[in-house]
Protein backbone atom coordinates (compact mmCIF):
# COMPACT_ATOMS: atom_id res chain seq x y z
CA UNK A 1 0.00 0.00 0.00
CA UNK A 2 1.25 3.76 -0.89
CA UNK A 3 1.21 5.90 1.58
CA UNK A 4 -1.56 8.55 1.33
CA UNK A 5 -0.37 12.11 0.51
CA UNK A 6 -1.41 14.52 3.54
CA UNK A 7 -2.64 17.90 2.31
CA UNK A 8 -0.05 19.98 4.05
CA UNK A 9 2.60 18.69 2.25
CA UNK A 10 0.96 19.26 -1.46
CA UNK A 11 2.70 22.47 -3.19
CA UNK A 12 1.53 25.00 -5.15
CA UNK A 13 1.89 24.35 -8.99
CA UNK A 14 4.53 26.87 -10.47
CA UNK A 15 2.51 29.60 -12.27
CA UNK A 16 4.14 30.05 -16.20
CA UNK A 17 5.96 33.02 -17.04
CA UNK A 18 4.04 36.74 -17.39
CA UNK A 19 3.53 37.27 -21.29
CA UNK A 20 5.28 39.72 -22.49
CA UNK A 21 3.37 42.96 -24.33
CA UNK A 22 6.31 43.42 -26.52
CA UNK A 23 6.02 42.42 -29.75
CA UNK A 24 7.83 39.36 -30.88
CA UNK A 25 9.10 39.82 -34.31
CA UNK A 26 10.52 42.99 -36.02
CA UNK A 27 7.48 43.02 -38.43
CA UNK A 28 5.12 44.12 -35.26
CA UNK A 29 7.50 46.11 -34.03
CA UNK A 30 7.92 47.58 -37.63
CA UNK A 31 4.16 48.11 -37.74
CA UNK A 32 3.79 49.83 -34.09
CA UNK A 33 5.75 52.11 -35.52
CA UNK A 34 4.50 52.32 -38.23
CA UNK A 35 1.09 53.49 -36.96
CA UNK A 36 2.76 55.66 -34.09
CA UNK A 37 4.32 57.70 -36.78
CA UNK A 38 1.03 58.14 -38.79
CA UNK A 39 -0.98 58.84 -35.86
CA UNK A 40 1.63 61.75 -35.10
CA UNK A 41 1.47 63.21 -38.65
CA UNK A 42 -2.65 63.60 -38.45
CA UNK A 43 -1.91 65.27 -35.11
CA UNK A 44 0.75 67.83 -36.69
CA UNK A 45 -1.50 68.05 -39.59
CA UNK A 46 -4.70 69.32 -37.42
CA UNK A 47 -2.77 71.96 -34.68
CA UNK A 48 -1.20 73.41 -38.20
CA UNK A 49 -4.37 73.99 -39.77
CA UNK A 50 -6.17 74.63 -36.36
CA UNK A 51 -2.99 77.14 -36.05
CA UNK A 52 -3.82 78.46 -39.70
CA UNK A 53 -7.74 79.05 -39.08
CA UNK A 54 -7.00 81.12 -35.79
CA UNK A 55 -7.92 83.94 -37.90
CA UNK A 56 -11.27 82.26 -39.32
CA UNK A 57 -12.37 81.16 -36.05
CA UNK A 58 -11.31 85.18 -34.13
CA UNK A 59 -13.41 86.41 -37.31
CA UNK A 60 -16.46 84.06 -36.73
CA UNK A 61 -16.79 85.19 -33.31
CA UNK A 62 -16.93 89.27 -33.91
CA UNK A 63 -19.64 88.44 -36.78
CA UNK A 64 -21.46 86.60 -33.67
CA UNK A 65 -21.01 89.65 -31.74
CA UNK A 66 -22.22 92.04 -34.28
CA UNK A 67 -25.10 89.91 -34.92
CA UNK A 68 -25.72 90.34 -31.28
CA UNK A 69 -25.30 93.97 -31.60
CA UNK A 70 -27.90 94.04 -34.69
CA UNK A 71 -30.99 93.41 -32.01
CA UNK A 72 -30.59 96.51 -30.04
CA UNK A 73 -31.99 99.31 -32.54
CA UNK A 74 -29.46 101.81 -31.13
CA UNK A 75 -26.51 99.51 -32.33
CA UNK A 76 -27.63 98.62 -35.53
CA UNK A 77 -25.91 101.14 -38.14
CA UNK A 78 -22.49 100.99 -36.25
CA UNK A 79 -22.89 96.53 -36.57
CA UNK A 80 -23.82 97.52 -40.33
CA UNK A 81 -20.54 99.71 -40.60
CA UNK A 82 -18.97 96.85 -39.16
CA UNK A 83 -19.38 93.77 -41.51
CA UNK A 84 -17.18 95.03 -44.51
CA UNK A 85 -14.57 96.19 -42.25
CA UNK A 86 -14.57 92.42 -41.06
CA UNK A 87 -14.64 90.88 -44.33
CA UNK A 88 -11.98 93.10 -45.62
CA UNK A 89 -9.77 92.23 -42.49
CA UNK A 90 -10.03 88.61 -42.44
CA UNK A 91 -9.42 88.61 -46.29
CA UNK A 92 -6.12 91.00 -45.08
CA UNK A 93 -5.41 87.89 -42.63
CA UNK A 94 -5.44 85.09 -45.39
CA UNK A 95 -1.72 84.23 -46.63
CA UNK A 96 -1.57 86.21 -48.95
CA UNK A 97 -2.52 89.68 -47.73
CA UNK A 98 -0.27 91.55 -50.53
CA UNK A 99 -2.61 90.85 -53.41
CA UNK A 100 -6.28 91.38 -51.50
CA UNK A 101 -5.11 94.79 -50.03
CA UNK A 102 -6.07 97.14 -52.94
CA UNK A 103 -9.03 95.39 -54.35
CA UNK A 104 -12.54 97.34 -53.89
CA UNK A 105 -15.72 96.99 -56.64
CA UNK A 106 -15.49 94.89 -58.80
CA UNK A 107 -12.31 92.79 -58.47
CA UNK A 108 -13.05 92.42 -54.67
CA UNK A 109 -16.35 91.09 -55.86
CA UNK A 110 -14.54 88.77 -58.34
CA UNK A 111 -11.96 88.15 -54.97
CA UNK A 112 -14.83 86.82 -52.49
CA UNK A 113 -16.60 84.83 -55.48
CA UNK A 114 -13.15 83.11 -56.23
CA UNK A 115 -12.59 82.19 -52.57
CA UNK A 116 -15.82 81.02 -51.54
CA UNK A 117 -16.84 77.53 -52.74
CA UNK A 118 -20.27 78.11 -53.12
CA UNK A 119 -21.74 81.03 -55.08
CA UNK A 120 -22.59 84.63 -53.59
CA UNK A 121 -24.77 86.93 -54.74
CA UNK A 122 -23.65 88.72 -57.82
CA UNK A 123 -23.82 92.17 -56.17
CA UNK A 124 -22.38 91.64 -52.89
CA UNK A 125 -19.13 93.67 -53.16
CA UNK A 126 -21.95 96.76 -54.02
CA UNK A 127 -23.85 96.05 -50.94
CA UNK A 128 -20.67 95.81 -48.84
CA UNK A 129 -20.01 99.01 -50.02
CA UNK A 130 -23.54 100.68 -49.72
CA UNK A 131 -22.91 99.29 -45.87
CA UNK A 132 -19.62 101.01 -45.76
CA UNK A 133 -20.29 104.59 -47.29
CA UNK A 134 -24.16 104.97 -47.05
CA UNK A 135 -25.72 107.74 -44.82
CA UNK A 136 -27.45 106.39 -41.61
CA UNK A 137 -31.01 107.71 -42.39
CA UNK A 138 -30.60 104.70 -45.60
CA UNK A 139 -29.17 102.12 -43.58
CA UNK A 140 -32.18 102.49 -40.87
CA UNK A 141 -34.41 101.56 -43.82
CA UNK A 142 -32.62 98.11 -44.71
CA UNK A 143 -35.06 95.42 -44.97
CA UNK A 144 -34.75 92.81 -42.47
CA UNK A 145 -34.77 89.76 -45.00
CA UNK A 146 -31.56 91.50 -46.87
CA UNK A 147 -29.54 92.49 -42.88
CA UNK A 148 -29.91 88.77 -42.60
CA UNK A 149 -29.14 87.74 -45.87
CA UNK A 150 -26.27 89.79 -46.02
CA UNK A 151 -25.18 87.92 -42.43
CA UNK A 152 -25.87 84.72 -44.03
CA UNK A 153 -23.71 85.68 -46.83
CA UNK A 154 -20.89 86.86 -44.77
CA UNK A 155 -20.71 84.07 -42.17
CA UNK A 156 -20.78 81.25 -45.02
CA UNK A 157 -17.83 83.26 -46.70
CA UNK A 158 -16.24 83.43 -43.45
CA UNK A 159 -16.58 79.68 -42.70
CA UNK A 160 -16.04 78.59 -45.90
CA UNK A 161 -13.09 80.40 -47.98
CA UNK A 162 -10.25 78.96 -49.62
CA UNK A 163 -7.52 80.87 -48.21
CA UNK A 164 -4.77 80.47 -51.38
CA UNK A 165 -6.39 81.89 -54.42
Amino acid sequence: MTPRADIAQLQDLPLPAAVSYWPQTWGWLALLLLLLGVGLGYAARGLYRWRRNRYRRAALAELSQLEAALAEPSQTVTALRQLPELLKRTALSMPNPAAVASFSGQAWQQFLQASSPTRLPDDFAEQLAQLAYAPELQLDKLPTAQIEQLLTVSRRWLEQHHAAV
